[in-house]
């Protein structure tokens, strides 16, 4: 059952992680139980494909055919629910309404019109501007639904990862998605070109806003340091920086203002945290280390960081992460010699 939520939660927020095969979809969801006959013929599925359906009884795989979970309610209607057997529910919510509502269990939200889109983007500049972030949206139990299309960026994303067929037969990435073909029609090929042609829709308000993507992935870190139990979290570049050496880089030349892949520095109280959104790893740091890595991640470099913190602990720092294989848009070619004993003093494990 956990592979088969996390294919589930794969599609709703249309993250990376699905393994990909050489045919169909990683994930595809079914709005009408009589299209399955349909899409199990078509090139849309493969044998490492898992449909969701509803109405099905039980989880099915043929010897050559995908794996096909039954699900009773909606995937796509905000304000409705969708369970799998009785062991899983999945809530879906409108944004606008989800400061409101009391959370039960977990939650998809969906930014399905014009006032959640307008209620979002509010959140986002609040937080980019004073640091707070909405508490429902960092809440353990809740994702967001459809990242790319909110300014994460199509990476990870189309086709060949999740498809949605709904009640006609018309076939997107996600409900409220750009039309890409028709079920029974279309071939996978075809609905990727077309994806790949529509690849900027839904990204106006990332130029608009272009760290919206590092926004979302410090929603996600803050979200993972809530489910450990930390409460008041802060992350440097947005309200602030933790460490008066990073705050003095000039506004305009900070060099973590956009790149959702640069780890994230965070904070509550005396603890200090660096989270890579690319590997999911989180890891604890003393504050020396933290001011550190905050200054190497605004400078952009030891070089640049050299203006505002002593050399030696930023190579200290750089070498560590980069021998951990996390870049902190350090000097190429820190010598990792150069950590010594200093660097188990400065920072804890990855976790």
């Amino acid at each position: 059952m956990a592979g088969i939520k996390r294919h589930l939660m794969l599609w709703g927020t249309g993250k990376p992680g699905a393994e990909l095969s050489a045919t169909g979809s990683a994930t595809v969801v079914l709005e009408n139980p009589d299209h399955l006959s349909t899409l199990l013929g078509s090139d849309l599925v493969g044998p490492h494909s898992v449909v969701f359906t509803p109405g099905h009884t039980e989880d099915t795989a043929g010897p050559e055919g995908p794996v096909v979970v039954g699900y009773e309610g909606s995937l796509s209607e905000p304000g409705a629910e969708c369970s799998l057997g009785t062991d899983f529910y999945l809530q879906i919510q409108n944004y606008g309404v989800s400061a409101y509502m009391s959370v039960v269990g977990p939650t998809l939200i969906r930014v399905a019109d014009d006032l959640d889109q307008g209620a979002y983007l509010a959140d986002a500049d609040q937080a980019r501007q004073t640091g707070e972030f909405q508490d429902f949206l960092t809440n353990p139990v809740i994702q967001l639904a459809d990242l790319p299309a909110l300014g994460a960026g199509p990476a990870g994303d189309g086709p060949r990862h999740r498809l949605y067929a709904d009640q006609d037969g018309f076939l997107s990435t996600a409900p409220g998605g750009a039309r890409l073909g028709v079920l029974g029609e279309d071939t996978l090929e075809r609905l990727e070109t077309r994806w790949l042609l529509d690849g900027a829709a839904g990204q106006r308000h990332a130029a608009e806003r272009p760290w919206l993507g590092r926004y979302l992935a410090a929603v996600g870190a803050i979200r993972d340091l809530r489910a450990r139990g930390l409460a008041g979290i802060r992350v440097s570049g947005f309200g602030g920086r933790l460490g008066s050496a990073a705050a003095s880089v000039p506004a305009g030349t900070e060099a973590d203002t956009a790149d959702a892949l640069l780890p994230l520095l965070l904070w509550s109280g005396g603890d200090a945290f660096l989270h890579d959104p690319a590997s999911g790893r989180t890891f604890g740091l003393d504050r020396a280390a933290a001011a550190f890595a905050e200054v190497l991640l605004v400078a952009g470099s030891v070089e640049a960081g050299a203006s505002y913190a002593d050399r030696a602990g930023l190579e200290q720092v750089a070498a560590y992460f980069e021998d951990a294989g996390v870049a902190l848009r350090a000097a190429a070619g820190a010598p990792a010699a150069a950590l010594g004993d200093r660097a188990d003093e400065l920072v804890t494990a990855g976790h």
